[in-house]
């Protein structure tokens, strides 16, 4: 299969200043990981690296209301397909370790079987309202 057909899934453990990338084919093969800034450029950068591995698919990011929520926006503004991952199982994460690259991994292992499938928070709507609104009063 060529390079242009493959299909992979990345994903993305976020901090405040840098986010790991990791992206994996479809049977969860490593393919490569990364880090890169937590802005706007470092967003564009990532997409790209994401996308220079294959058809990129989906796209599973850790803290889609917090540190994730910028690349989020970015990623769902330019097509990509985001999903909410949920931190590692702690079992899971005791016996193999934690580092951001293996929840970068793992969070692309979940887009890719659907473990993670919730939508990302879009921080608008009602909900953002009344967050701002106690922000103000705050």
């Amino acid at each position: 299969m060529a390079e242009d057909d493959r299909v992979v899934f990345g994903g993305v453990d976020t901090h405040r200043d840098v986010h790991v990338a990791a992206v994996v084919d479809t049977a969860g093969r490593v393919l490569a990981s990364s880090p890169f800034r937590a802005d706007a450029a470092g967003y564009e950068q990532l997409r790209d690296w994401l996308g220079s591995h294959g058809n990129l698919a989906r796209v599973g990011v850790e803290g889609t209301g917090s540190y994730g929520a910028g690349l989020a926006r970015h990623l769902m503004r330019v097509g990509v397909e985001v999903v909410e991952v949920n931190r590692p199982n702690r079992q899971l994460r005791r016996r193999y370790g934690k580092t951001d690259t293996t929840d970068a991994q793992a969070a692309a292992r979940a887009a890719l079987n659907g473990q993670a499938s919730g939508v990302p928070k879009s921080s608008d709507g009602p909900v953002e309202g009344i967050r701002m609104l106690s922000v103000a009063r705050r």
